[in-house]
């Protein structure tokens, strides 16, 4: 069976799971009709609040541990040798004079690595996390230009990289497929992702094309990208007994502990998954060969082993973001009125993964027309396995389709702001369902305003300081919002009054603890300070993952779900004597650390009390959020309109952005301290996006040139300009606590609105990414 078939059966069997359990536990906020989350009805005060991380003093002070500092009594060090072939064999591998090496305590190769069976691929099973389901180090096949082919194990880390230049292979090339432009003359097939067809089609779009009175037909390219967390990959692991623990920085602890013992043959609950801290993730920090070496590598040497990959090894061993080639053709009428909308082109994934860049996703939703077709074709190489990086799909097509549509408006001579609310869809131009709650133009007034956006000149290249051009862009962003099954969490109420959630979430950086603190104490009607959030271990209830946006609205349906059952255990275990003695679950309100009649706040009884008279010093209650109906019945998407001013040398063409806004419609907002961070921490990675990142690919021979950050630029502080960031804030009446995810609407739209300024500042119209000055010249 392939990837992609078992993609399809794992997603589709995993869907119909939940629906199977939707009338026992779907709560009626979360149905056509019902009402909203509680939450939203603000009552202690807390969501809202900028509250300050509540991990910020352990980060600053250097107690908070990552997953390369955690101790252990006889631990060895990891390095890895990575092939210099893109596809053949190992034909002989000589690791004499590093197994002589001082310091040195093994050498692992595929001659004496542990049996073990392939990775399960994400997307394959619902607790899957592979990023290939290539077996690891199982012979001498070599797959990609960059595989791991050997690790030394050494007393020390320098010790161990010494040791690892010592080795030497010898290989047996075979013909590898690695040209993109070679692969696509022997032709290209349909892309599923997340088990769907990335093909939609209402009416004759071509047609429709060749009668508009405006058209606007382009081609548009986006460039590999790499993963550059500031927390380089790594992991600590050893084996206790018959358990296997492992110290990750995972964006997925309970699908790794899951998919890792799947691969040993153990026991799920047999390998313990930790990860309470991760210096940024963005889809990269999923389960790979580094993982896997390291625990085998402990196997073998029957000691704990850390293994950080260097910033090399990230790029030859972590997956990134695939190349795409993009076309976009809009037409319509005088008045701005799209009557066809095209968007297809090809990308770029291996054999071994279902992971398609998937560029149409923001076109299905973003405008109104007549008639729409939009594709994703594929082509397969052989290479590292491409993977998730923030906003898969939606960052690279926005900045298609919204180049596009700054295109459109220049032919039509509309304000771009103007024809975007001229095309405005009352539903969802895919799906036809309702939107939750679209308040993009609220969010395009707003921008406008605060931005300045009446004193930019329509007319390109006009506008001069000095030797600097200046101009004004803008883009719609859009990402869709999900929610997984499969969240759950644990509530326990203590008598002193204190509350303690646990869930196998994680905290890479966004604030999660901090909101679903405030979260909790919300609902539960207690101050901060008696609220405990406990995540990052698999051993916690839930598999929770973070990633697409979605893990707040998966956690805060878990923990509103606990709730709900911890409400009906207090009214049983309150007795008759109790001041809610008689009242059911819906009667009641969690107010001032207790429990109290909604309509008679005076009927109030603490948990304390409750618990007390009980004779219990705790009370616990599991439960599982509800199945993602809400997606079945409406649209849900965060918004953003994406407003940026740049300055483009004249004499050397270098561009560079002095101001840019982000106006965006994501619901609640739960705390807008962390929630800033999070809007202009993905704006930034957009503007690297834009000017700068580019993972050079050699396709003779299928091997990464620039796996550093010497020649793979990012962002730095000189290139980061006053970012500011307003927000709706109309909480969405069918989500969870009304929120939507904010994790990576900032990437969207980010580039598209840098490209247009360029284009406003300079009259050329940039349509290759990055916008480098040779283009510019």
């Amino acid at each position: 069976m392939s990837i992609v078939s078992d993609a399809k059966q794992a997603i589709q069997g995993a869907v119909q799971g939940a629906m199977a359990k939707a009338v026992a536990l779907a709560p009626d906020n979360w149905i056509p009709g019902g009402e909203p989350d509680p939450l939203i009805r603000e009552r202690y005060g807390h969501v809202g609040k900028p509250l300050s991380r509540i991990d910020g003093p352990l980060k600053v002070s250097g107690q908070a541990r990552f997953a390369a500092e955690f101790p252990m009594d006889g631990m060895v060090y990891a390095a890895l040798v990575f092939s210099t072939i893109a596809k053949g064999r190992i034909a002989t591998i000589d690791t004499a004079l590093a197994e002589a090496s001082p310091g040195v305590v093994a050498v692992m190769d595929h001659r004496n690595a542990p049996r073990l069976a392939p990775p399960p691929v994400f997307m394959s099973a619902p607790k899957a996390a592979g990023g290939d389901n290539l077996p690891i180090m199982q012979g001498n096949d070599v797959r990609w230009n960059g595989e791991p082919v050997a690790v030394v194990l050494g007393e020390t880390q320098e010790q161990a990289n010494h040791a690892a230049s010592l080795i030497r292979v010898i290989y047996e090339e075979a013909p590898a497929l690695t040209s993109f432009a070679e692969a696509r003359g022997q032709g290209t097939r349909p892309a599923v992702f997340m088990g769907q067809s990335l093909h939609d089609e209402r009416g004759d779009a071509e047609a429709a094309l060749a009668k508009a009175e405006v058209q606007v037909d382009a081609t548009y390219l986006t460039p590999r990208h790499n993963h550059n967390a500031i927390e380089l990959h790594g992991v600590t692991a050893a084996w206790q007994g018959d358990v296997l623990r492992i110290h990750d920085a995972s964006q997925l602890v309970a699908h790794t502990a899951w998919s890792i013992g799947q691969m040993f043959g153990m026991a799920e609950d047999k390998v313990v998954v930790t990860s309470p801290f991760v210096g940024g993730g963005f889809g990269g920090k999923c389960l790979w060969q580094h993982q896997v070496l390291a625990a085998m590598a402990a196997k073998v040497t029957d000691r704990p082993v850390r293994l950080v990959l260097s910033r090399e090894g990230v790029y030859r061993v972590v997956g990134g973001r695939s190349p795409t080639e993009q076309r976009v053709a809009l037409g319509a009428d005088r008045e701005g009125r799209l009557k066809a909308l095209i968007h297809t082109g090809v990308t770029i994934k291996t054999a071994t993964n279902a992971m398609p860049e998937p560029f149409i996703l923001p076109t299905r939703s973003a405008y109104a027309s007549d008639t729409l077709k939009l594709d994703v074709q594929v082509v397969e190489l052989d290479m590292l396995a491409n993977t998730f990086m923030r906003a898969p799909g939606e960052s690279v097509g926005t900045f298609a389709l919204e180049s596009a549509i700054d295109e459109l408006a220049e032919a039509l001579d509309i304000d771009p702001i103007e024809l975007r609310i001229r095309n405005e869809p009352e539903k969802d131009p895919s799906t036809g369902l309702p939107f939750s709650s679209r308040h993009i133009v609220e969010a395009w007034r707003d921008g406008a305003q605060r931005f300045g956006w009446a004193r930019r000149d329509p007319r390109p290249g006009l506008r001069r300081e000095g030797e600097w051009l200046i101009g004004m862009g803008c883009a719609t962003g859009t990402y869709p919002y999900y929610r997984m099954p499969g969240g759950a969490a644990r509530i326990t109420l203590t008598r002193d009054g204190r509350a303690i959630v646990d869930i196998a979430a994680h905290e890479m950086g966004m604030g999660t603890a901090t909101a679903q603190t405030q979260v909790t104490a919300e609902r539960l009607g207690l101050p901060l300070d008696k609220v405990s959030f406990n995540y990052g271990d698999s051993t916690l209830p839930g598999v929770v993952l973070a990633g697409g946006s979605q893990q707040t609205a998966s956690i805060g349906a878990a923990v509103g779900a606990a709730h709900r059952d911890l409400v009906k255990a207090l009214l049983k275990l309150a007795g008759n004597e109790s001041p809610v003695a008689g009242l059911g679950p819906g009667d009641v309100v969690s107010r001032e650390e207790g429990l109290c009649k909604a309509d008679e706040p005076s009927r109030h009884e603490t948990y304390t009390s409750i618990l007390a008279r009980a004779g219990r010093e705790t009370i616990s209650v599991e439960a599982e959020g509800p199945p993602p109906l809400e997606t079945m019945h409406w649209s849900m998407h965060s918004h953003a309109a994406m407003f940026c001013e740049v300055r483009v040398n004249a004499v050397t063409g270098e561009p560079r952005v002095s101001r840019f806004l982000g106006s965006f419609d994501c619901g609640r907002i739960l705390n807008p301290k962390t929630a800033m961070s999070q809007f202009r921490g993905g704006i930034i990675m957009g503007l690297g996006l834009a000017l700068m990142e580019e993972t050079q690919f050699d396709e003779r021979k299928g091997r990464v040139m620039n796996p550093s950050l010497a020649e793979y630029h990012v962002p730095v502080h000189m290139d980061v300009p006053e970012i500011d960031a307003i927000w709706t804030d109309i909480p969405d009446p069918h989500a969870p606590m009304g929120a939507r995810g904010i994790g990576e609407i900032g990437i969207t739209g980010t580039a598209a609105a840098v490209a247009n300024a360029i284009y406003n500042a300079t009259c050329k119209r940039v349509r290759d990414l990055p916008i480098t000055l040779d283009k510019l010249l």
